[in-house]
């Protein structure tokens, strides 16, 4: 649990680390979610973020900024508990929690190379325009079929009987 937790990083604490990082060379990759019941898809996705640079930072939704996007049953684990699930995760570099409803704020403090988003909001992506004023580009990635918090909570739902 301490290396997970190791990896946890308020802004303030992070950004002389990326000032670092930034004279290294090293490129950095933002991408953020709730990732409130961790599955195959939060992975895939979480895998094709981090090989698109060199180091990945995570924005966390806030438990109420989950609540306020997914309704009153969400999360189903608190912000704590999936920053530290998060922070186990091999291809993961860096977990912040934001409070905001979108990362534009994050991202503009932090500036990253690249910022990755699933497909299924390539109609509008909060940073894009932050990104892309510093020269950094915006990566889509695909979507794992099937693979969604919902759905496994529907599932669940569904094999309950009264």
């Amino acid at each position: 649990m301490r290396y997970a937790e190791s990896k946890y990083r308020t802004v303030a604490a992070f950004l002389p680390e990326r000032h670092q990082l930034r004279q290294k060379g090293v490129k950095l990759v933002f991408t953020n979610g709730c990732f409130d019941i961790l599955h195959a898809g939060h992975v895939t996705y979480l895998q094709f973020a981090r090989q698109q640079g060199d180091a990945l930072v995570v924005g966390l939704n806030a438990n109420a900024s989950v609540q306020r996007a997914k309704g009153p049953d969400r999360p189903i684990h608190n912000e704590r508990e999936r920053a530290l699930v998060l922070g186990a995760l091999e291809c993961i570099d860096y977990v912040m929690v934001f409070e905001e409803d979108e990362p534009a704020t994050l991202i503009g403090k932090i500036i990253p190379d690249v910022l990755v988003k699933g497909a299924d909001w390539a109609h509008y992506v909060s940073g894009r325009d932050i990104v892309e004023a510093h020269g950094g580009k915006v990566v889509l990635a695909d979507l794992v079929p099937d693979k969604s918090t919902t759905n496994i909570l529907a599932t669940l739902k569904g094999s309950h009987h009264a």
